[in-house]
């Protein structure tokens, strides 16, 4: 109440000495953060009022039941929010290090010049639709995995659950690949301006140490970017969990627990898009609330990454130890 009071009376002074457009400024700032605000209470209010039949007639079992019958108005949210969680998770293992790796390249070892280039490149692939890279995973990825890298992934890993069963193109492992494409660009440029931030004195002085480039890089640059980087891990990790039209073309719509990567598969995105538009009634409020619960893993994914970073940053930074 006291800082309200405090506020208008600081406008009201700011009118009185003239200052028509700082006071006009102000408001419309006030006004474009609080419209963010607005959009996002407006969205979780119709999700949750148009989701009411679902929750009322399945409740809290609607999380771990794993039926998926639309005839007979019998719907469960376990599967897709398995498969969101395992293509998401085999996307950031693959897109992680590889993006990390990129960044490192072109902040560290590039010239100038390939740096320009390869920094370009990586950043056109964030402008391509999703659903292009949806139709490049089934034309051309899907058969190149079953013919080059599933036969000898299973001759070496085949005895394990992961790696077994039958390959026929749209799977788990292909939408994760698929995806790890898809976020590899937001893991690289921001891990790229992240170590470019990193001072120049944190590297001179490990190499005045005598540090070689490898042991300059993991315990000087790394250490004190690592804060940056995990966002950026994590963001492209909400960013995977979110993908809809490439994993709906490419991971098989199956409403299933699989145990094999090799398997088909559905995500919470992608059962929505797949079923939306001939969906009615209690199958349609069913979706809503699968959609609601996307929003909310969405937004634990974006809160979790911000607690890490800030408990990562109060950490110590990197450097030589004893």
């Amino acid at each position: 109440m006291l800082s309200s009071l405090t506020t208008r009376f600081a406008l009201l002074k700011q009118l009185r000495r003239g200052n028509l457009g700082d006071v006009i400024f102000q408001l419309l700032a006030l006004l474009f953060g609080l419209s963010i605000l607005a959009l996002v209470f407006g969205i979780v209010f119709e999700t949750w009022a148009q989701s009411a039949p679902s929750r009322r007639e399945f409740g809290w079992s609607f999380l771990w039941s794993t039926a998926f019958d639309p005839p007979n108005d019998s719907f469960g949210a376990l599967p897709f929010i398995y498969g969101t969680i395992a293509s998401s998770i085999l996307a950031i293992l693959i897109a992680g290090p590889i993006g990390i790796g990129i960044a490192a390249y072109l902040v560290e070892i590039a010239p100038r010049r390939l740096n320009q280039i390869v920094g370009f490149v990586v950043e056109l692939l964030a402008a391509v639709p999703s659903i292009v890279f949806g139709l490049w995973g089934i034309i051309v990825l899907a058969p190149w995995l079953k013919n080059y890298i599933v036969p000898p992934l299973q001759a070496v890993l085949g005895w394990t659950p992961l790696f077994s069963g039958t390959f026929f193109g749209p799977s788990v492992f292909a939408a994760g690949i698929v995806l790890s494409i898809m976020i590899l660009p937001t893991v690289a440029a921001i891990s790229r301006d992240v170590l470019r931030a990193v001072p120049d004195a944190q590297r001179e002085g490990m190499l005045a140490l005598g540090a070689t480039r490898w042991e300059m890089f993991s315990r000087a640059v790394l250490p004190y970017g690592k804060s940056g980087i995990t966002g950026a891990v994590i963001l492209g990790l909400g960013r995977a969990a979110g993908e809809t039209m490439a994993v709906t073309l490419i991971i098989g719509n199956s409403p299933k627990i699989f145990t094999s990567l090799f398997d088909q598969g559905a995500t919470m995105a992608s059962i929505i898009a797949n079923n939306f538009a001939e969906s009615r009634g209690l199958f349609l409020s069913s979706l809503i609330e699968i959609g609601l619960m996307l929003f909310a893993v969405t937004f634990l994914i974006n809160v979790g990454a911000r607690l890490l970073v800030s408990l990562i940053s109060r950490q110590p930074q990197g450097g030589i130890r004893a």
